[in-house]
């Protein structure tokens, strides 16, 4: 049997409105956007298609992804919290993908071979999990590996500002992979940010 087709979900349509009044999204680190290096961990994974979900600055944060090989969705309803970007981006994925990565937009330290590892744990066990999460120091962080058969209808009757962790909570079909401190570290402040 082939391998299962994995793709990825950027969620990108916050406001951050704990960063301050400029968009959290935009703050350069080593030159480029946050966003951008999150983009282009994704692009250098063996995750396809990878979709965007725009919402809060929409315009600016798609110009800083301009030049990378992504699809993008819009989510109108962004301000209704976390589980309405996550719904627009996996509305957006072609039939054939069995399985997305979801990636949040504000975490620069992932990398390829974060998402890869996720990748390799689902595709490597003879029982498809639900999901696959990474941990590190004891505690579950992102991305997380979604199965979207599995979790098909838990993940259309989400709400709220809520993603995926409430669903797998209680599962006993996730694999969790051990993982470093990158897994547990987003950018909520500048000062998050400088302290990188």
């Amino acid at each position: 049997m082939p391998d299962p087709r994995v793709g990825a979900v950027i969620l990108a349509a916050g406001r951050g409105t704990r960063f301050g009044p400029e968009p959290k999204l935009l703050a350069l680190l080593d030159g480029e956007p946050l966003v951008r290096h999150v983009a282009k961990a994704a692009l250098a994974s063996s995750a396809h298609p990878i979709v965007v979900v725009l919402g809060a600055h929409s315009s600016a944060v798609g110009a800083a992804l301009e030049g990378l090989d992504l699809r993008f969705v819009e989510n109108p309803h962004h301000a209704e919290g976390l589980s309405t970007s996550l719904r627009a981006g996996l509305a957006a994925m072609p039939d054939a993908v069995e399985a997305a990565l979801i990636l949040l937009a504000d975490m620069p330290r992932i990398t390829a071979d974060h998402l890869d590892g996720l990748i390799a744990a689902y595709r490597d066990v003879r029982q498809r999990p639900s999901a696959v999460v990474p941990v590190s120091d004891g505690r579950r962080g992102n991305p997380v590996l979604l199965d979207l058969g599995k979790l098909a209808e838990a993940l259309r009757n989400l709400s709220g500002d809520r993603g995926a962790g409430p669903l797998l909570a209680g599962r006993d079909d996730v694999i969790e992979v051990a993982m470093d401190e990158a897994v547990a570290f987003d950018v909520d402040t500048p000062a998050a940010l400088a302290g990188r």
